[in-house]
């Protein structure tokens, strides 16, 4: 076994205390300046606390009592009696002091001296002991921290109306944060995770915890003015930390000059120590009313705060507010190096040892951590000697079973980038991850170990609410590790992965997805694999069979859209298909077979067999439900079976005058209830023609839809080319109108009527939320957006375009920064300049009667189905596309009655049509779906059915069905007589055939 190297100096000097300690004799201790006294002893740990100093000597512990209000045993010298235990450190506290032995137990001593094993640690191997006036900590190797003592400020980390524990407990809303560091002050204690990350809590009444406030804190609470901490030390009320560089911070109490920023002030913020700055410091430690720092380079030893006892070493019994080096000068030389310093309640020390005598054998007092080196031993271990599998499966299970181990492991160490941790960068070293990940897979063995442990044992007891961001890093390991496994270990952690990611608190959920923003192509794209493998696998179970579970959606597909929206939102290269799931359509289908059987049973099935199908039915229907509030995995074609396959509740009827049509139209929705409107398919009556008919509805979107856009209506402004409109900034209409425009958008949504709607992608990204850009400009106004672009891009100076915050748009003045009026744009300002143009007029001009729009769209469909689209899609859906390919509406056309594809009628009609011209054709489509262009799915999705007609005169036209695209022909003479009906039917709209 290795120990700890001995010092072989040590010096102390305040209070006055048994000469030599009882470890030398008096007489061979020496005395320097200032009070200063030092001895040549081998002490391998000592502390020093309110009513003891303990010093270990070959493992053996020594304890002298200090002056204190039991008079009739000062100065009594005790050698501790432990048994079997060899002690590794000693930390003194108020009456007491905690022993950790080698192995990581724990001892409590008593005042009496007497020490007893510490309830609540049994089986747990610490590495760190803090120990304060009335409560103690303990740190363990797997990351844990356990409490014990008095509570009456939060010092325990508990909660609020913990009463205290004689026994170890854990501190919960630490659980999965890697920490270095533990402290205890006089009632308030501190931890530091291994990025630099302070945790404070319990008494404040002098702003000890750096919060910048005097309220106690119960709970562990992060000091965010801190960054880059590589150590801390509390005092009786006060507190310090060392930043990476050497730079000291106190805060806390200052009565006694203790905080060392010349006054004698509390500070409730941390605040520099001036005084050292740019000396590198290397130690910093706090007793009762004085602190203590050294500076490694120089040898030196600066103190301040109370030396009313001399515990300052500066010869003089005063409260001193600055550094000031102790006397140590003849105290020690060249030979020495210091190898820590102590600060009591009355008392300073320092240990030293000789360069030559440094022992690097040294026993960690960190937590266990997972890294390349690690795996190799495992690997050459298994490889090389007998027997090692047992004590390579306890290293797994202490790692792999605690969360603040993995979070700790794989750091970014280079340049110290993991002190940069924080919200936006997580401290990993990817690569590192990688290739370790990669080596632990080469061991079937290993790996089944480390699959066991971490499904049993590490994430069912997750935090949902970690207490640092560190706690995240764990998030983005087990995805890179179980993404590698074979599909029959992927399954269950991937679920139970997922689970624990949506059990995350939002704000930790949303660091998370910000850690996802950032991960390498590689990175992303396998998180994205991983949950896409398992969802599609689940929803493809549920395609084939139906099972207890099927009303649960699968969580794997949640992380998925998740992930989505992050690359969405970072614009990564990460593309649409990459999420779709074709197994959804699997479910569509079998749904519709559902729906088919159920109609072919209704009319002769039995009872049984019915209510089977309504419940398989009712079933499907909510797994689809479930899944469309996860549109990423839709593909367009099942985004529209999904829509067009709602249950209708029944027909929501209007009753219209051909000749006020919109006046009419606009009566009703005022009185139409948001019920009827989504609810409902939507049935159109004339006055004139009470029958009801599809082409009514299809023929009201038609001529609505061109009233509302006649440049007399005065409701919409159109662009320079009359190509697209766009919302006015100045009424000429109430605003009213487009609350009822907005309706009969979401109506026409609503029945999947494709209508005219020639609005910029930007109306759909808004009704979506999604934020316009300058490319949403540039599609309504080419010429202003690529003037706004250029601005963007010109590599000039923009001050010399003589360009302003103050615009013209729609005929009005605009500051564009109305706090600072005239303000000119610059190279430093330009994109502001463009971003608040681009908003002006896509958001701000016309937010008022957008609004109105949004609420009557809103009112006539069901929010979730429209937020199943993407801006595109949802554009395609209303509006349709111009990709009119005739020749997949000439193959996806099918034949009934006597007509078939080689009879001459249908020869000579398609000859027909390919001599028709281009806007022929369209009114042709028009004519024969009531659309004027292709639907979203393109024109695939168009399915003509041509049905000869008998027995008419070569006078009557061609009829058109348009709610199932059938064509009713006559067979005419010839090819001519068909030409001329055909193109009289489509030019003047007549022809449609009605019920």
């Amino acid at each position: 076994m290795s120990h700890p190297s001995a010092v072989d100096m040590l010096c102390y000097w305040g209070a006055q205390v048994r000469e030599g300690f009882g470890l030398l004799k008096p007489d061979k201790v020496k005395h320097g300046n200032s009070g200063i006294r030092s001895m040549s002893i081998s002490v391998q740990d000592m502390s020093a606390g309110r009513s003891f100093v303990g010093f270990i000597r070959d493992g053996k512990v020594s304890v002298l009592r200090l002056r204190g209000e039991d008079c009739d045993h000062d100065g009594k010298f005790k050698q501790l009696q432990l048994k079997n235990d060899r002690i590794r450190s000693i930390v003194c506290g108020g009456d007491g002091a905690v022993l950790l032995a080698y192995g990581g137990r724990i001892l409590i001593m008593d005042k009496s001296t007497m020490c007893s094993p510490l309830k609540g640690l049994e089986n747990r191997q610490v590495v760190q002991v803090a120990c304060g006036d009335q409560h103690s900590m303990a740190l363990t190797n797997d990351g844990q921290l356990f409490v014990w003592g008095e509570n009456s400020h939060g010092q325990l980390g508990l909660r609020k109306d913990h009463p205290g524990s004689v026994s170890a407990q854990r501190v919960e809303s630490l659980c999965g944060i890697p920490l270095a560091q533990i402290s205890a002050g006089g009632d308030h204690s501190f931890v530091l995770s291994l990025s630099g990350v302070v945790f404070g809590w319990g008494k404040n009444s002098s702003g000890q915890l750096g919060l910048g406030d005097t309220t106690d804190r119960h709970v562990p609470t992060v000091v965010n003015s801190l960054n880059r901490t590589m150590s801390i030390s509390c005092g009786g009320e006060h507190t310090a930390t060392l930043s990476k560089g050497g730079t000291i911070f106190t805060f806390g109490s200052g009565g006694s000059g203790q905080l060392g920023h010349n006054s004698f002030k509390d500070e409730h913020h941390p605040r520099v120590v001036a005084e050292l700055w740019g000396s590198e410091v290397s130690q910093v430690t706090c007793g009762r009313r004085h602190t203590l720092v050294s500076v490694a380079s120089s040898k030196l030893i600066y103190s301040f705060g109370c030396g009313m006892q001399g515990q300052l070493g500066n010869g003089e019994m005063i409260k001193q507010s600055v550094p000031f080096p102790v006397d140590l000068s003849t105290e020690c030389d060249h030979e020495y190096m210091i190898k820590k310093i102590i600060a009591g309640e009355n008392h300073s020390f320092a240990l030293y040892f000789k360069k030559l005598n440094e022992s690097k054998a040294n026993l960690s007092r960190g937590i266990l951590t997972l890294d390349d080196r690690t795996i190799d031993r495992w690997l050459s271990e298994r490889k090389l000697i007998k027997n090692s599998w047992k004590g390579i499966k306890k290293d797994i299970n202490k790692v792999f079973s605690s969360a603040a181990s993995l979070n700790g492991s794989f750091l970014k160490t280079s340049c110290d980038e993991h002190y940069q941790t924080s919200e936006e960068h997580c401290g990993l070293d990817l690569d590192l991850v990688k290739t370790s990940f990669a080596k632990l897979l080469n061991d079937e063995g290993l790996i089944s170990e480390v699959v066991k442990v971490v499904q049993q044992k590490l994430l069912p007891f997750l935090n949902p609410n970690p207490a640092g961001v560190e706690a995240l890093r764990l998030y983005l390991l087990l995805p890179e590790l179980i993404g590698r496994l074979q599909e029959h270990k992927r399954t269950e952690l991937t679920e139970a992965l997922a689970s624990r990611i949506l059990d995350l608190n939002p704000a930790a959920r949303k660091v998370l997805e910000t850690y996802w923003s950032k991960l390498p192509e590689d990175w992303l794209k396998n998180l994205v694999d991983l949950f896409k493998k398992e969802s599609a696998m689940l929803i493809g179970r549920i395609a084939v069979k139906l099972d207890r579970d099927i009303a649960h959606l699968p969580k794997c597909a949640r992380i998925l859209q998740m992930v989505y929206q992050v690359c969405r939102s970072a614009h990564r290269n990460i593309t649409k298909s990459d999420f779709i799931i074709h197994e959804v359509n699997d479910l569509l289908e079998v749904l519709q077979t559902i729906n088919v059987d159920l109609n072919d049973q209704q009319c002769f099935g039995l009872p049984e067999q019915i209510n089977a199908l309504v419940a398989q039915q009712s079933n499907y229907k909510t797994v689809l439900k479930n899944l469309s509030s996860l549109p990423c995995i839709f593909n367009l074609e099942a985004k529209c079976s999904f829509m067009q396959n709602r249950a209708w509740q029944g027909s929501y009827e209007m009753t219209l005058r051909r000749t006020a049509l919109l006046e009419d139209c606009f009566s009703i929705l005022r009185k139409a209830s948001e019920h009827h409107l989504r609810g409902y398919f939507l049935s159109v009556f004339y006055t004139e023609d009470l029958r009801k008919t599809d082409v009514n509805k299809r023929d009201l979107f038609l001529n609505v839809f061109k009233e509302l856009y006649a440049q007399e209506s005065q409701l919409l402004m159109n662009n320079d080319n009359n190509t697209l409109s766009w919302f006015p900034t100045k009424l000429s209409v109430e605003k009213e109108k487009y609350f009822l425009f907005g309706i009969l958008c979401g109506l026409a949504f609503n029945n999947t009527s494709v209508v005219n709607l020639p609005f910029p992608l930007a109306l759909f990204k808004k009704l979506l939320n999604v934020k316009p850009s300058l490319e949403d400009l540039i599609e309504f106004s080419p010429d202003l957006g690529k003037s706004l672009q250029y601005i963007l891009d010109c590599s000039d100076d923009v001050e010399e375009m003589d360009k302003y915050f103050t615009i013209t748009w729609d005929g009005t003045e605009v500051e564009l920064d109305p706090a600072e009026p005239g303000k000119m744009v610059t190279n430093y300002n330009r994109r502001e300049f463009v971003d608040k143009y681009v908003d002006y007029i896509l958001n701000k001009s016309v937010e008022e009667v957008f609004e109105e729009f949004k609420r009557g769209f809103f009112k006539a469909c069901d929010r979730s189905l429209v937020e199943m689209f993407e801006p595109e899609e949802l554009r395609g859906v209303l509006v349709g596309n111009e990709e009119y390919d005739w020749d997949v509406l000439k193959q996806n056309t099918t034949y009934e009655g006597s007509f078939h594809a080689e009879h001459p009628t249908i020869i000579s009609f398609w000859e027909v049509f390919d001599d028709l011209t281009p806007n022929e054709k369209k009114a042709f489509l028009l004519f024969i779906t009531g659309f004027e262009k292709v639907p979203i799915l393109g024109m695939s999705a168009v399915k003509m059915r041509v049905r000869s007609l008998l027995n008419l005169t070569q006078d009557h036209l061609p009829q058109a069905l348009t709610c199932h695209a059938l064509l009713d022909l006559p067979v005419y003479q010839n090819k001519e007589t068909l030409r001329a009906k055909v193109i009289d039917a489509i030019n003047h709209k007549r022809g449609f055939w009605e019920e």
